[in-house]
């Protein structure tokens, strides 16, 4: 039944996705795309919290598989990152490309290692 989980989680992630993207496009009218960075860092952060709850022992596996798996795994998209930077360069937008490619990369990262330093003061 751990399979119902995620699809559980990916059934939310995946609605949250299309509307936080669509709201930040309406916000931002630029080439960059704002909407794609805004999930992927947002995922990364509660995909740190998350992580950093399991390693605390407040949160299961069971937690993981619906919020880290169905969840973040619906939430975030590599793809998409992937077409808007492809875009970008062949657009010749070279320098927001690698501002995309680099700046997602580091904001994901960085906001990963928040949400578990996070995770583990809050449940440590």
């Amino acid at each position: 039944m751990d399979w119902l989980l995620v699809i559980v989680g990916a059934a939310v992630g995946a609605p949250l996705r299309y509307l936080t993207d669509r709201a930040v496009r309406t916000r931002h009218d630029s080439l960059f795309p704002w909407g794609t960075f805004t999930v992927n860092v947002a995922g990364c952060l509660i995909l740190g919290v998350l992580t950093g709850a399991v390693l605390a022992g407040a949160a299961g596996s069971r937690t993981y598989l619906l919020l880290g798996t169905g969840l973040c795994g619906a939430l975030t998209t590599y793809s998409s990152f992937s077409y808007e930077t492809l875009r970008l360069a062949e657009e010749g937008t070279g320098v927001r490309a690698a501002l995309n490619a680099v700046g997602s990369v580091a904001a994901g990262v960085g906001a990963a290692f928040a949400g578990a330093a996070a995770g583990s003061a809050l449940w440590g």
